[in-house]
């Protein structure tokens, strides 16, 4: 055996092992800087070159795990590299506006939009997880955006059934407000008031079931 052969492949083995450890240990700290909503470590991983699009065990990508973890400083860090995919979704389909609607943050909705995220798509979509929301701000600004007000989940449910289910009374009013129609079923043949029945929110159940008629 040529003993330079041998020095030189010894070598290249040993580096590509080290390069291996080195992305291992790199896509575990990326996870735990966003778990811990570290941005600057965050921010120093990404300009080290991992990439901000990277997927966790579950097919998560990081920028939607900060918005869901409320790890701001860290979906910070993300958004602002520019190569980070506003637009990722994880394996339920689900994207990082979704997310911001979900969790009533206008604020990372217009960001996001900003930076291109997707509006309105047929489905699931983010003006149905604005109105399972706790903040009507979230559900207004997809609105004002041009999202459709009775936009129609993949089993009929419409953003006016899940808010009076999931959301609050506000966000109710607010979609009655644009135009939403109270009478429209989903695939089960539930309204907006059965809904809410479903939740316990009987006062509410009677003044949407009042608009059938």
């Amino acid at each position: 055996m040529n003993l330079k052969w041998f020095l030189r492949n010894v070598v290249y083995l040993l580096v590509t092992a080290s390069f291996s450890f080195a992305n291992a240990g790199s896509y575990e700290d990326f996870f735990q800087a966003i778990q811990r909503n570290d941005g600057r470590a965050v921010q120093g991983l990404l300009q080290r070159g991992m990439d901000p699009n990277t997927r966790d065990e579950k097919g998560q990508v990081g920028l939607y795990l900060a918005l869901r973890g409320n790890a701001f400083d860290a979906a910070d860090a993300l958004l602002r590299h520019p190569e980070t995919d506003v637009n990722a979704s994880n394996t339920a389909g689900e994207t990082p506006l979704m997310m911001a609607a979900l969790r009533g943050r206008a604020d990372w909705e217009s960001r996001l939009l900003d930076r291109g995220a997707t509006l309105h798509r047929e489905g699931w979509s983010p003006v149905l997880y604005a109105a399972s929301g706790p903040e009507p701000k979230a559900l207004a600004l997809l609105l004002d955006k041009g999202a459709p007000v009775d936009a129609r989940a993949p089993n009929g449910t419409t953003p006016l059934m899940m808010a009076a289910r999931y959301g609050s009374e506000a966000s109710v009013q607010l979609l009655l407000a644009r135009g939403a129609d109270p009478k429209l079923r989903n695939d089960q043949s539930l309204t907006a008031a059965d809904f809410a029945r479903l939740a316990g929110r009987e006062a509410l159940a009677q003044r949407l079931q009042a608009l059938l008629r």
